[in-house]
């Protein structure tokens, strides 16, 4: 679906990522984890491509991403970041807005819309100003969002973050579940390993800048049980490299 390779990408007098070779395995949730200022968000920016690589390629569906074809392959990605980046609109507005850009019909828009925001239990809000939210609606209507845009490729960087613990929870059960039932390729980033099982067949462990193990949960934490992963797992990582 998505893959790159020879990436490296530096800012600055840093060198922040150098990927030889890596890719999402199609309908699967990937989760990406790894230290503070490993660049877990720069990768995620470069494989939504969001942020152009300094060397390399990034490829989608088999095609060479380039400045003139970038913003159709962009149209096919969704993006959810922590904060929830809303327009001063009402809730609906939100969702019509980026179905519209997207040159979705305003009647297929405004039926992804009323369905979204009633599979993220949003919709009573519909009319209501998106800069009264609370946290946990704020977010579930960024999530509603991006699923109504029907992305062949969802990227989310430490969406549940900000939440508190019971809407953490609520939310992560209904996520696993609709990932699982439309089976949209999926790149995560977390600091949280207990959200991994809820979302996650891979993972992915960065480590300054370099993916140093990929593959299923169980390859990855071995035996240990997610919720007593207090130690960090690139720790075991580096062991094997």
């Amino acid at each position: 679906m998505i893959s790159a390779t020879g990436v490296r990408l530096r800012l600055g007098n840093r060198d922040i990522l150098d990927i030889p070779e890596f890719s999402l395995h199609p309908g699967h949730v990937t989760a990406l984890v790894g230290p503070n200022g490993s660049g877990k968000s720069s990768l995620l920016l470069t494989l939504a491509l969001l942020q152009p690589p300094s060397q390399g390629s990034i490829r989608f569906s088999g095609e060479a991403v380039n400045p003139s074809n970038q913003l159709g392959f962009r149209r096919r990605l969704a993006v959810v970041f922590q904060e929830p980046l809303l327009l001063d609109a009402t809730v609906r507005g939100n969702l019509m807005t980026a179905l519209r850009i997207r040159g979705i019909p305003r009647r297929e828009a405004q039926q992804r819309t009323s369905y979204w925001l009633e599979r993220f239990g949003v919709l009573q809000l519909a009319r209501q100003p998106a800069r009264t939210l609370s946290g946990g609606e704020a977010q579930r209507t960024s999530l509603a969002r991006a699923f109504a845009l029907e992305p062949e490729v969802l990227f989310m960087d430490e969406p549940f973050a900000s939440l508190d613990y019971p809407t953490r929870t609520l939310l992560l059960k209904e996520m696993g579940m609709i990932l699982r039932e439309l089976h949209t390729t999926t790149l995560f980033v977390t600091h949280d390993y207990s959200e991994i099982p809820f979302l996650a067949q891979q993972v992915a462990v960065l480590y300054e800048g370099r993916i140093i193990r990929y593959g299923s949960i169980a390859d990855v934490f071995g035996n240990a049980s997610l919720e007593r992963l207090t130690w960090v797992p690139w720790q075991r990582a580096l062991e094997d490299v």
